[in-house]
């Protein structure tokens, strides 16, 4: 058997693979830019629907909102840049999960009803989320063995929902973000999302080199151009925000522990485990290196470490953003110091909210027009590992065609789940965990169980399922 030996260099040195890659400062900036502008939407909506849950002024709404961009530029450098054992070192963006809104709120109208005042909601939310990102952060090392259970085609599965699940985010963008604001779902919305998705593909196929990776930043600021005239843009954000705020630790009082809230939050940090373990394994394969059980862990162990010290500078729990997969594939930008290029940003967008209010100045329908790109990049990708998995197998069939049904549920018919137990509601309400669930599940049934089971012995963790028959299935 022939010996595999590392490549090398014409002087003898090990190449510097893509990811561990440091590119000049000015493409630093830019393509790091293009990672904020991709998740930034994603995480000030959040705070955003959880202060107004909860009755905050604008004053205080603004500090929830650059609180959530400081911690999660905090949790981006931890995950990129890596202290220990602790970080994926991947172009792993992370920021706020917006798997626990829901719970947050419900948690916010239980506190509110049982102490009566706002003010004692937010506090009963972060004792919660603080002990949710300690069980994270020891649990990692045990949940990161689960990876036996992802072999290629439930990864396939897992990455095709992440962007068929987020394609609905960008066309709701596209119509002009909430049912409620001016102009939804009108033809110049609608137009102006078009127009931007034209400006991306356009760049894609015209540029080359470095503006061709640039082309999604080129497309939202020709988009955010267009709205200008259109009526769609709207500067008032930029002159009433402050222009440095430094964090004040328990802004909004100490943190207090109710057991009802840990365990809803608790549940919630679950989920939200198992997709960033999807994620990153995604992201492994998107950048050709492998995320392993070490990686997972140290992965995790990020999320859970930034969870449980975002509510310290009022933030909320910290998970992956997998639209930025999308842009890593996208891009074919591989650089870990890239997306921590975009964590530093992130850090100054906080601690100066008038720079984060010039960010937000690209307007729903334009997000919506890059999004349909990123998002239906993460898709295709899935697709391309189901082809490099094989189909030929029954079993292979029936596990992603069950599991993309289970997934597409909540995303079809999002109340789908609403009678059910709470429980069951925040695990299953995500099409991501739901089809996550039942492709694992169905992997264990058809290639651990049993005689399938023992037919895996000697075989490496990752690649847990047998390979796909030659012939017939």
């Amino acid at each position: 058997m022939a010996l595999r030996t590392t490549p090398r260099t014409d002087d003898g040195s090990t190449p510097t693979h893509p990811v561990d890659e440091v590119l000049s400062p000015p493409k630093l900036f830019g393509t790091g830019l293009q990672h904020v502008a991709a998740m930034y939407a994603g995480v000030v909506a959040p705070p955003l629907i959880v202060g107004a849950g909860v009755g905050l002024t604008p004053g205080e709404l603004a500090l929830l909102i650059s609180a959530s961009l400081f911690t999660a530029g905090l949790a981006t450098l931890l995950q990129t840049l890596g202290v220990w054992r602790i970080g994926a070192r991947l172009p792993f963006v992370n920021g706020v999960s917006f798997a626990g809104v829901a719970p947050m709120l419900a948690i916010a109208k239980g506190s509110i009803e049982s102490k009566g005042g706002p003010k004692d909601a937010l506090p009963v939310i972060f004792g919660a989320v603080i002990v949710a990102g300690v069980l994270c952060f020891l649990a990692a090392p045990y949940f990161c063995r689960l990876v036996r259970f992802f072999p290629p085609v439930v990864q396939g599965t897992v990455i095709t929902l992440i962007g068929v699940s987020l394609l609905p985010v960008a066309v709701n963008w596209a119509r002009g973000g909430s049912p409620g604001a001016p102009g939804y779902g009108s033809a110049k919305a609608v137009g102006l999302a078009a127009f931007t998705l034209g400006a991306v593909v356009l760049g894609n196929r015209l540029l080359r080199g470095f503006w061709q990776q640039m082309s999604l930043l080129i497309g939202l600021a020709v988009g955010t151009a267009a709205a200008f005239p259109l009526g769609l843009a709207d500067f008032s954000a930029v002159g009433d925000a402050q222009v440095f705020a430094l964090p004040s630790p328990f802004h909004f009082g100490g943190p207090q522990f109710d057991a009802a809230a840990i365990v809803s939050m608790c549940i919630v940090m679950v989920v939200s485990m198992t997709e960033s373990t999807a994620d990153m394994l995604a992201l492994g394969r998107i950048v050709d290196r492998e995320a392993d059980e070490p990686t997972l862990a140290a992965g995790l162990r990020a999320d859970g470490l930034a969870t449980a010290v975002s509510p310290v500078f009022n933030g909320f729990a910290c998970s992956a953003f997998a639209q930025n997969i999308g842009l890593v594939a996208l891009t074919r930008v591989r650089s870990r110091f890239v997306v921590a290029a975009g964590g530093g940003i992130l850090v100054l967008l906080g601690l100066f909210p008038v720079l984060g209010s010039l960010v937000s100045l690209v307007p729903q329908p334009v997000l919506g027009g890059a999004g349909i790109v990123l998002f239906g990049t993460v898709a295709a990708s899935g697709i391309r590992t189901l082809a490099e998995a094989g189909m030929e197998s029954t079993s292979h069939t029936i596990l992603v065609s069950v599991s993309l049904g289970v997934g597409i549920i909540p995303i079809a018919v999002p109340t789908f789940y609403d009678g059910f137990p709470e429980a069951v509601r925040t695990l299953m309400h995500s099409g991501i965990s739901a089809g996550c669930l039942a492709a694992v599940l169905l992997n264990l049934l058809f290639h651990h169980v049993g005689s399938a089971g023992r037919s895996l012995q000697g075989v490496p963790p990752w690649q847990s399922s047998p390979p796909p028959p030659t012939g017939g299935s």
